[in-house]
């Protein structure tokens, strides 16, 4: 793929002390604008690129987060992970660069310690595919133990039309939840709680183009449908130190049932 020079306009932006605390307390921050307008074109311009290859319907390329691994129509909640192997530029982003300070001040860590992955998220237009109510953490390697969080930037402007995250305010105090994909179908990727779950606290947070959400990695939030006919476009990124090694795995029959069935889906391909 061939994208044009990155933009050079610099944008240095932090949080306050009143905002990290409100993050420890509440387990989610919204901050308005991390970037440039010239650098959200560019980024507008990367993303629809890399949406523009065939979906693989599995992890390696893009697939739907919402149907069996190996569907290759246009995906309804779509996803693609890791855009930084296709385009490194993006790590020398100002959005990437004020997304990692801030995140590593919100970790209480320094700078140098705090290591990242990114992954493109996008609903289609009129899309009916809801984010179900989840836990970051609950993807994750059960033989390991995360500080971690995740951010969100809306590459346009997001409210409840079109899917604007929602967070359960200090939900991440507590452990990971029972989760299952979905439609308990552990060809689906998506997770959701397995358990009924009291979200009723939960809060919408729209934010402008440009703007960026962080939240902890065992946050209750969720994201509801694109009712407009414009595709939702998003690009997360996932900041953490790095994972210790646990004595014993944690008991997530999820992410194992998950694991199983797609190592022997691709074994097929």
């Amino acid at each position: 793929m061939d994208f044009r020079p990155l933009p050079t306009v610099e944008l240095e932006v932090d949080v306050t002390d009143a905002d990290a605390a409100f993050f420890l307390e509440n387990g989610y921050l919204a901050v308005t604008r991390v970037t440039t307008d010239e650098e959200l074109e560019w980024l507008r311009e990367v993303y629809d690129q890399l949406l523009a290859m065939p979906p693989t319907g599995y992890l390696d390329g893009i697939f739907d987060l919402s149907r069996p691994y190996g569907t290759t129509d246009t995906p309804k909640l779509g996803q693609l992970l890791l855009p930084e192997r296709i385009v490194p530029q993006i790590k020398q982003t100002v959005m990437w660069k004020n997304a990692h300070r801030i995140a590593s001040r919100l970790l209480k860590t320094d700078k140098s310690r705090v290591e990242s992955w990114g992954h493109l998220i996008f609903k289609g237009a009129n899309s009916l595919a809801e984010t179900p109510w989840h836990q970051d953490e609950a993807y994750w390697d059960v033989t390991k133990d995360y500080n971690a969080l995740g951010t969100w930037l809306a590459l346009d402007k997001v409210d409840t039309d079109n899917g604007c995250l929602w967070f359960v305010p200090k939900s991440h105090r507590g452990e990971v939840l029972p989760h299952m994909h979905g439609g308990n179908d552990p060809k689906i990727h998506v997770l959701q709680f397995s358990e009924p779950v009291d979200t009723s606290a939960g809060i919408p947070v729209p934010l402008p183009a440009g703007g960026m959400t962080f939240h902890h990695a065992r946050t209750h939030h969720y994201s509801g449908v694109n009712r407009t006919s414009r595709v939702r476009r998003a690009w997360a990124n996932e900041f953490q130190t790095t994972p210790v090694l646990r004595d014993k795995p944690k008991n997530y029959p999820w992410w194992e049932q998950g694991k199983k069935v797609l190592s022997e889906m691709e074994k097929r391909r």
